[in-house]
């Protein structure tokens, strides 16, 4: 069983950070490889970053290369969305999003994950 929660959205001007976090509980054997994803109204759901369970190896999609940052916490099984130099168009809500599969295939398709939070909103004003 796999259960995530995201927390940290909130407003933010434009040029400003957030980081949002997603905690994870799992109470199974095996790897899960992380993302975060976000859908903003009226649009599909959009791929961010993949990250391993070690936080290693990450994966970023072009808009957010370079202005976000996924990390995971050293002590427990939590993991970070640090978002800097925000933009309106970042405003969506963020989802943190989880997979058995440790392939590094199809992680930017929201089908291939197993496990889904509740969502964050995040909105930056222009």
């Amino acid at each position: 069983q796999v259960r995530l929660k995201e927390s940290g959205g909130g407003l933010v001007q434009a040029g400003g950070s957030l980081t949002l976090a997603c905690t994870v509980n799992y109470d199974a054997d095996g790897l899960l490889n992380m993302a975060w994803f976000r859908q903003a109204p009226g649009k599909e759901r959009e791929f961010v970053v993949w990250v391993t369970w070690s936080g290693g190896t990450r994966y970023y999609a072009d808009p957010v290369k370079d202005r976000f940052t996924v990390s995971r916490d050293s002590r427990e099984p939590k993991f970070y969305l640090q978002m800097t130099d925000l933009k309106p168009e970042d405003t969506a809500v963020y989802y943190c999003a989880a997979r058995r599969s440790l392939s590094g295939n199809g992680v930017h398709i929201p089908s291939e994950y197993d496990y889904w939070g509740q969502g964050t909103q995040v909105t930056v004003s222009s």
